[in-house]
This record gives structure tokens, C-alpha cells and sequence, in this order.
């Protein structure tokens, strides 16, 4: 059995999808944390609304479910995924592209929030497949090794990426024309989009393609999967999760910049120590979860998340170094906690309904993770607008966020540990 994913057009395949995973992830990088927060407010919009629209990236989650009505048509799942794939990243391009764009000023918040929330859309709602399709390219027994070694694909060239994009911000504002930075991200998320697109198309078809083209009856996907209780377990563990991250994540772009004024390229340069300690332990981690289980990695994840929240609480001005200490722990419970959440549904859900198990997941979780940052949105400016104080205590509002986000990371680990971990396996 195992034989057949030594294949050549296997091998190939799966080397063509950890570069397209890798160019997707570098587009995505321009739209998080310090590069979000700078080009957005350039275009005039509030730290709290940053915060939100950051995490457009959990709402959009929420598309997932529109997959699950592209098992019946007629196109190719390679067709499908690689429009919607390019849709997605020229959108995140023109973002960048918004500043030259001769509008009134709120007609360009809008236009990029729009830009934003439909780029996320689109890429989302073909993830279930494409996660689907590429896996197919992978043996079982080393689907953890293989999101290992894609990841630190991913994290190698990010790391060099964005010193080189900080960098040249950086550059750029000290000559006061930040708009040349938004001209070079734009044009290398271009090029790179083109490259994505070429990866894509040299994959091969999903096997199976006639059998996958199969509609599945609404009772038929509701039965195996609300109806399974181990499904439902990891549900809500999973959400509980990204209700925790979400819940500080998408505020700590203004937070470095704007409160504890670190420079884009020094955040890069703290976001490549993270990123370099979690390439290093990606294989370990990766061999650890095949060996005693999705849930034992993902709780070794939880625990560093729990970790990293809890000394960011205690982040100020005077003890900015302590965003390093945050920033490595946050980069490095992603080892435990990123492949291990999607592999895990194999564990408890039948394959042959696990697209569908990740997109009604993924919706679960999405949704969580969008309410977390409203809530946290009102939290930050209640604490903002009193002076940054909460109940007499001078704090900055994301300390309060991470406080939150530790105490709900720590039960999710609980839930992990003394709930999911027992359930029946498929």
C-alpha cells in the first residue's frame, strides 16, 4: 500500500504542494501583525478595528462551509483550488495597492476591509480540498513529518522574507515615502502569486476524482460528524483554542509598534528568533505526535501557548524584552498545536468524510476565534479610553488580553488532556 506514495508523480506532487503551501504563507505574512497594522494605519484606522479586521482570518473560516457544496460540481479540484487560490492572493496585493487609489479617505477603509475579508473568503472556502487533495500525496504514518517538513519550508523563507520586506519599510519611512514600501510589497506579492500559481498547476489530479465527485446527502455528513462524539469533542476543543489566541492575537501589531515603539525591522528580527527555534523543533515535535499521538502534541502546544500569554501579561514599556520571550513561546506552541489540530480529525472522524469534518470545524472555530476579537476589540478600548488603567491598575489593554487568553488556554489544555484524549478512536 504504501508503495504507491513513492510514485514519482507522488513525490513530485508533494514537493510542488510544500512550495505552494510555502508562497501562500509568505503572501499571508504581509497581512499580519506589524505589516497590517502599518499599511492600515496609514489608511487612518483605529488600533481596536485593526485588532478585528486582523482577525478576518478566523471569520473567513466560516466560508469553509461553502466546500462542502463543491463536491458536486463538475470542475477539477486542481481547477477550483488554483482560481480561487490566485483570486485570493491578488486581492491581499491591492491592499497594498489602496493608498494610490485617488478615493475619499473612508472609501478606502472600506475598500480594504472588502479587499481583506473576500481574499481570506476565497482562500478558505477551497482549504478542505485542498488539504483533502494534497494529502493524498502523503503515507498515513507520516502525515506529521510531512507538515513538519513543509512547515520549516515555510518558516525558512519567511524568515528571510520578512527582514528583507522590514527592512525596506524601515528604508523607505526614514526617507518619509512610505508609499515606496507599498509599491515593493505589492509587486513581490504579485510575482509571487504567479509563482504560486505554477505550483498548483504541476501537482497532479486528485486521485480518486470520481468517487470524491460523489454528493454526499446533508443527514449522510450530520451522522459522521455531529452525530460522532470523539468529532464534537475535538470541536470544541479546538475552538476553545482559537477563542484563546484570537483573543490578544490580531492587537499585538499596534502593540509593538505603537505602544512599545519597536521598529518593523527590529519586530522582524524578534519574529526571526521565533521562527528560527520553531524550524529547529518542528521535526522533533513532529516525531513526538506520531509517536504518541496527535493529542499528546497538541498539548505540548497548548502548554507553551499558556506560557507565552502569561509573560506577555507582564509586558510594558520598561520590559519590552519580554515580547521576545512572548514572541519565541507564540511562534513555538504552532509546532504543537497547528498540524496536530487538522491531523487530529483523522484520529476520531472516517476519512472518507474528512473534508467535510475540517470545513464544519473549521466554520466552529472560525466563529469562536471572530467573537473572541470583538469582545477583546470593546476590552482594548474600555481600557484605552480610561488611560490605560482597568480598575485603577495602570495596564496597556493587550496585557488584560493575554491574561484572558492564559486562563482560557490553560482550560483548553485541561479539556485536551482529561476529555479528548479519552475518546474512542475510529
Amino acid at each position: 500500500m504504501n508503495g504507491v506514495f513513492e510514485k514519482k508523480e507522488y513525490k513530485h506532487s508533494r514537493v510542488a504542494y510544500a512550495m505552494q503551501a510555502t508562497l501562500e504563507y509568505l503572501i499571508t505574512l504581509m497581512v499580519t501583525d506589524a505589516f497590517l497594522a502599518k499599511i492600515l494605519t496609514h489608511l487612518g484606522i483605529s488600533d481596536s478595528a485593526i485588532g478585528i479586521i486582523a482577525t478576518f482570518i478566523s471569520l473567513a473560516m466560516v466560508i469553509q462551509l461553502g466546500s462542502l457544496s463543491l463536491s458536486g460540481i463538475k470542475a477539477k479540484t486542481k481547477t477550483v483550488v488554483t482560481v480561487c487560490s490566485t483570486v485570493s492572493q491578488m486581492l491581499f496585493a491591492l491592499v497594498y495597492v489602496i493608498p494610490f487609489i485617488p478615493i475619499a479617505a473612508t472609501l478606502k477603509k472600506v475598500l480594504a476591509i472588502a479587499f481583506i475579508l473576500v481574499a481570506y473568503a476565497s482562500m478558505y472556502v477551497v482549504w478542505p480540498i485542498m488539504y483533502r487533495w494534497a494529502y493524498k500525496f502523503v503515507s498515513p504514518d507520516k502525515r506529521a513529518s510531512f507538515s513538519a517538513t513543509k512547515e520549516m519550508l515555510s518558516l525558512g523563507l519567511g524568515i528571510v522574507f520578512t527582514l528583507v520586506v522590514g527592512w525596506v519599510i524601515d528604508r523607505f519611512e526614514g526617507l518619509g515615502n512610505i508609499s515606496g514600501a507599498f509599491v515593493f510589497i505589492a509587486v513581490s506579492m504579485a510575482v509571487i502569486s504567479v509563482c504560486n500559481v505554477l505550483c498548483l498547476l504541476s501537482m497532479k489530479s486528485e486521485p480518486d476524482e470520481g468517487e470524491r465527485m460523489k454528493k454526499r446527502s446533508f443527514s449522510e455528513i450530520v451522522s459522521n460528524t455531529f452525530g460522532n462524539k470523539s468529532f464534537n469533542s475535538c470541536v470544541f476543543a479546538i475552538s476553545l483554542w482559537e477563542f484563546a489566541r484570537f483573543f490578544q492575537l490580531g492587537f499585538m501589531g499596534t502593540f509593538k509598534t505603537k505602544d512599545l515603539l519597536i521598529s518593523v525591522s527590529a519586530i522582524q528580527v524578534i519574529n526571526m528568533v521565533g521562527y528560527g527555534i520553531r524550524l529547529a523543533l518542528s521535526k522533533p515535535v513532529a516525531r513526538f505526535s506520531d509517536k504518541y499521538g496527535y493529542s499528546a502534541g497538541f498539548q505540548l502546544g497548548l502548554v507553551i501557548a499558556a506560557s507565552a500569554f502569561l509573560i506577555n501579561v507582564f509586558t510594558t514599556k520598561q520590559t519590552w524584552y519580554f515580547v521576545v520571550v512572548y514572541t519565541v513561546l507564540h511562534q513555538l506552541c504552532y509546532v504543537g498545536v497547528n498540524s496536530n489540530s487538522y491531523n487530529i480529525l483523522y484520529s476520531y472522524v472516517d476519512n472518507a468524510y474528512i473534508s467535510e469534518a475540517l470545513a464544519i470545524k473549521n466554520c466552529i472555530a472560525g466563529i469562536s476565534g471572530f467573537a473572541a476579537a470583538l469582545i477583546a476589540g470593546k476590552l482594548l478600548s474600555f481600557v484605552q479610553q480610561n488611560g490605560n488603567t482597568f480598575f485603577g491598575i495602570r495596564m496597556f489593554g493587550q496585557q488584560l488580553l493575554s491574561a484572558v487568553s492564559f486562563l482560557l488556554a490553560v482550560a483548553a489544555l485541561l479539556y485536551v488532556r482529561f476529555v479528548l484524549s479519552k475518546q474512542k478512536n475510529e
